[in-house]
């Protein structure tokens, strides 16, 4: 597995073309913080009414969960160091975190957001920004694929439990 997280880490490192990392880039700084998902929510709040309040609550909660998990948890435990700089061939590999590299906390938070609510819509004008968020982390030298398919897998967690918490929480304690 090491293996191959270090053959895909270096190809998209190498292979996404300028034009297309400044694009990847800028849409992780978009999300770094959340402020792009807490933008969207405020969108979805303002022009959605009851339903898109609904999603951006739901996508909120998601998004708080996975942060929670990821980063709070998960990072702490793992520890695992970022790729290494030298297979990381631009300039982007100075702005790393020093946090663990495992699970990429962004791709947590992207999908989660983005698997909640429940206006479909909603959840589909946010997956291409999500895609590029989690496509970045590596091509930035940030993570290894396989961190963030755990970040993807933590925020689908997230946006099951935001979705679902309400009703098992009603039907348990009521």
């Amino acid at each position: 597995m090491h293996e191959i997280d270090g053959a895909l880490t270096r190809q998209a490192a190498s292979r996404i073309p300028p034009g297309v990392a400044k694009v990847l880039s800028a849409a992780e700084e978009a999300a770094e913080s959340s402020k792009l998902w807490c933008g969207a929510a405020a969108v979805m709040a303002w022009k959605g009414g009851g339903r898109g309040r609904r999603a951006a609550a739901a996508g909120l909660a998601a998004l708080a969960v996975a942060q929670l998990v990821s980063n709070g948890l998960c990072k702490q435990l793992a520890g695992r160091p970022r790729p290494p700089a030298e297979w990381i061939p631009h300039d982007e590999v100075a702005d790393r975190p020093d946090s663990s590299s495992f699970p990429s906390g962004h791709t947590a938070a992207a999908v989660a957001f983005t698997a909640a609510p429940t206006w479909p819509a909603a959840g589909a004008l946010c997956a291409l920004p999500a895609t590029m968020v989690a496509v970045e982390r590596v091509q930035s030298g940030a993570h290894y694929p396989s961190d963030v398919a755990a970040g993807a897998a933590i925020g689908l967690a997230g946006a099951w439990l935001a979705r679902r918490a309400p009703a098992l929480l009603l039907r348990h304690w009521l």
